[in-house]
This record gives structure tokens, C-alpha cells and sequence, in this order.
């Protein structure tokens, strides 16, 4: 499972938990928090119509008199009432009045006057002094005909003393209260879901930008990991700081392998011209002054070229281990292929004039590619000088640029030999080199290596292929 599903899980689990947990504690207080509100009204509601009732029950009239007629009036009374959406056209609210025993003396529902109350909580302790409320089902099987019964004392204080001589319950269903919990549930349900949907797509966003990010990182890796030239990823924080610490350490490591892998390869490839340098000087030590001055030429010759041949070498190979160096072309500038293609032919004119070679150029105008002129400089000399080495005498070396999609090509062609097929595919290994047609000793086979990092610095390639009718064709590639 890719990491970024696995945070998207997580995360996904920790939102769904919590809002279980959230919706659970809002929708269990929504239900008890409307009922509460509903009680306090109705423990002021008690209370008022109470202080209203004393007088006709002390009086004995209270089935009869101002306070009863008043109550039962309210049956007929229409409120008329718009309440947050819901309409209110009838009073839902039943009154009782307990004398001192907790028998009924009056009933705004007319039904259960004279029945014995004494023992339902609302009349038992408010007539001991204490508050007294119920919530009782009218039909015992459904939970939604739950009754609320608030209860005030009926108080004489006519003679010095407070006696409770009876007491006021208000009743009223808790049905009456539903729409109004059902809207207040189906609202936190409703915004709950969209908050859940909120935090997945926040979840899913943030996932995503983790896995691209880590994405990036191991693109990066594998590519380090295969040998490729890269950069590494730009990234915000501490994702960049990591990919900057893995180039700084793939620096480091390359740098240690780079040093000793071209120690030893160096050290391979001196062996043979030193070989040839200490035979000659030994040979020429040897013969002192009875050499015959030929030979004693011909020893000091081979000195002198082999001399030549391992300076080239190290030059070659610190210009290829500055190349193989570089990730990427810090600052690229435009550079005119036809103009650095007259520059290499003049860098290199005494040879091709010893040799009486020509040169001729096919270039359009303009053939602008971006990045390091030297280098692609360096490139074209290489591959004129190598075509050079090949070319028969007084042959004309073919330099043509062109244009193929999004890459600039620049082919060098000669007649001479050409590749044989075991060699084409070793041709830009370092150190591989062919011997020079007529004998002529061996490059240091650094220079196609060059070229094809150069070419891959530059976005492009470096190939080499024999042409129709003898002779070959080396070409660079570059990223227009």
C-alpha cells in the first residue's frame, strides 16, 4: 500500500472517530438541553399561575371561579404564533390544582377531578416543601407521549405563616418540543457531514501533497541509484531540506568512488607509454655513445611521444572529470552551432593542413542551442580531431547542422575506414581507443568520452555509425 493511501487511512480514521464521537455528544445534549429550556418556563409558568389560583382555593370556588374560567378559555384560543418556522394554533398545555391532601379540585382537561395525586412526584414534594417535577408517558409503549409535570405550592399567608394548602402542576408533552429537536438534530447531522467531507478532501489534499513530495524524493533516488544527472526536487520546507542533504551526500560518496575509480584507471592506462618511455631511456642509457644516431632519434622520439601522449591524457581526463562532474549547466547562454563549428575547425587547422584535409560545412543561420560554449567547443574539436586521425589524405571532412524535432544536430563524417561492429557499441567508453590507420599510435580514448557527457549535460546524446559507402558519421545531439 503506497504511503500516501496509507496517511489518506489514518487520517481518515482519526476524522471518522472523532466525529462519531462529536456527533454523539451534540445529538445526546440536544434532546435534554431543548427539555431543560422547556422545564425552566414552565417552573415560571407554575409559579405565576399559582399566586393567580390562591385566592379561589382559599375562597372554595376555584372549580368555579374567575381563575377556572380563565384557564378553560384558553381551549378556544388561537395564538396564531410563528415560531423559528414552526406555527403554534392551539395551547398544548394542561393545568391541575391538588388541594392539601393531593386530591384533584380542578382540571383544565375536565377529567381527572377527585382522583388521588398524592403520590405522583410533582404533587408528593412540592406539598413537602421541596420542587417537584415528573416526566411521565401517557401510553406506556411509546417513549414519544412523555409528558412533562412541573408543580408550584399554593401558599396562605394570611394569617403571619406560609401553609402550603395546595398545589399547581402545568403539564405539558414533550411532543410539543419534537420539531423543534428533529430541525436541531438534522442541522448538526447535516454540517457534520459537511464537515466530515471537508476535513476528507483537506485529508486527501494533504495526502497527496506528502506522496507527491515523497514521490519526488524517490524519483530522485532511483535516478541517483541508476547513475543519471539530476537535480534534486525543489521542494518547501523540510522536504527540500532532505533532497538537499541527499545531493550533498551523493556528492560526497561519488566524489570518494570518482577519486578512486580514476586513480586506478589512470594508473592502468600510464602503464604502457611509461613502459615505453623507461625501455627507450634505459635503451639509449645503455648504448651511450656507440648508438648509432638513428637509433638514438628514433629512442628519443618514442620518449618524446609518449611523453606527449600521457600530458594529453591528463589533460583529457580532467577536463572528463570536470564534465562527469556537473549535474547541469549552472547558467546556460545561447551558443550559434555554426560559428563554434568554424572556431573547432581553426583550433585544429595545422592538422588538417599537415594532412591536406578539407573541411566543409553545412550550418543554417541561426542554429542556436542553450548552454556552455566551451564545452560544446571542446566537443566539436574532439570529434574533428578523431575524424582527422581516420580520414584518408587529402579527403574533405562533411560538417552538417540541422534540425529534428526539438534537438539541433551536429554530424561529423570522413571517409575513412570506418568503426568495425565489435567496436561500435565500446566506442565512448573511457580509455577505448582503435589504432590510427598507417600505424599511428593510439589516442588517449578520452575524447568521444567527453563528448557523450557533454552531450548528455546537454540534454542529448552522442552517437557514432558508419556511413553508406565508407567511412563514418559521429553525431551530437542537443537539446534545442
Amino acid at each position: 500500500m503506497r504511503i500516501g493511501l496509507r496517511i489518506l487511512l489514518g487520517y481518515f480514521l482519526i476524522v471518522a472517530l472523532a466525529a462519531l464521537l462529536l456527533g454523539r455528544v451534540f445529538l445526546q445534549e440536544v434532546k435534554p438541553g431543548v427539555r431543560q429550556a422547556m422545564e425552566d418556563t414552565l417552573v415560571d409558568t407554575a409559579h405565576l399561575l399559582a399566586e393567580q389560583a390562591k385566592d379561589d382555593l382559599l375562597a372554595g370556588r376555584i372549580d368555579t371561579g374567575r381563575f377556572a374560567a380563565s384557564v378553560r378559555a384558553l381551549a378556544d384560543r388561537d395564538p396564531g404564533a410563528e415560531i423559528w418556522g414552526f406555527g403554534k394554533r392551539r395551547i398544548g398545555t394542561r393545568i391541575y390544582i391538588t388541594d392539601a391532601r393531593g386530591i384533584v379540585v380542578f382540571d383544565s382537561a375536565g377529567r381527572d377531578v377527585g382522583a388521588d395525586y398524592s403520590r405522583w412526584n410533582d404533587v408528593y414534594l412540592t406539598l413537602r416543601g421541596r420542587y417537584g417535577a415528573r416526566s411521565t408517558r401517557t401510553d406506556p409503549a411509546d417513549d414519544a407521549s412523555t409528558v412533562m409535570h412541573v408543580a408550584a405550592p399554593i401558599v396562605d399567608r394570611s394569617d403571619g405563616r406560609e401553609r402550603i394548602v395546595g398545589v399547581l402542576t402545568v403539564a405539558k408533552p414533550n411532543q410539543t418540543i419534537a420539531p423543534f429537536i428533529a430541525r436541531s438534530q438534522d442541522t448538526i447531522l447535516r454540517w457534520g457531514f459537511v464537515l466530515l467531507g471537508a476535513a476528507l478532501a483537506i485529508g486527501a489534499l494533504a495526502s497527496w501533497w506528502l506522496s507527491r513530495q515523497l514521490g519526488a524524493l524517490h524519483r530522485y533516488a532511483e535516478a541517483v541509484t541508476a547513475g543519471e544527472r539530476t537535480s534534486p526536487p525543489d521542494a518547501p520546507g523540510e522536504f527540500g531540506d532532505l533532497g538537499r542533504a541527499l545531493a550533498t551526500m551523493r556528492e560526497r560518496l561519488e566524489g570518494k568512488q570518482y577519486v578512486e575509480r580514476y586513480v586506478h584507471a589512470l594508473t592502468h592506462e600510464m602503464k604502457s607509454p611509461l613502459a615505453a618511455i623507461r625501455g627507450s631511456a634505459e635503451l639509449v642509457e645503455a648504448g651511450g655513445e656507440a648508438m648509432p644516431a638513428e637509433d638514438r632519434r628514433r629512442f628519443v622520439a618514442t620518449i618524446r611521444a609518449q611523453g606527449d601522449r600521457l600530458a594529453e591524457m591528463i589533460d583529457k581526463l580532467l577536463a572528463l572529470a570536470a564534465v562527469e562532474h556537473q549535474q547541469q549547466i549552472e547558467q546556460p547562454q545561447p551558443v550559434d552551432l555554426a560559428m563554434l563549428v568554424d572556431e573547432a575547425t581553426a583550433q585544429i587547422a595545422s592538422k588538417l593542413s599537415a594532412s591536406g584535409l578539407r573541411v566543409r560545412v553545412d550550418a543554417p543561420l541561426p542554429a542556436v542551442v542553450p548552454g556552455d560554449a566551451f564545452l560544446l567547443r571542446q566537443s566539436l574539436v574532439n570529434l574533428l580531431d578523431n575524424a582527422a586521425d581516420f580520414a584518408p589524405a587529402g579527403s574533405t571532412i562533411e560538417v552538417s547542422v540541422s534540425r529534428a524535432d526539438a534537438h539541433w544536430h551536429v554530424a561529423v563524417a570522413d571517409r575513412g575506414p570506418g568503426v568495425p561492429d565489435y567496436a561500435i557499441a565500446r566506442t565512448f567508453e573511457r580509455f577505448y581507443s582503435l589504432p590510427r590507420p598507417g600505424g599511428g599510435s593510439r589516442s588517449s580514448g578520452l575524447g568521444l568520452c567527453f563528448v557523450a557527457e557533454v552531450a548528455t549535460l546537454h540534454g542529448g546524446e552522442a552517437t557514432l555509425a558508419n556511413r553508406d559507402g565508407g567511412g563514418a558519421v559521429a553525431q551530437l545531439s542537443l537539446r534545442a
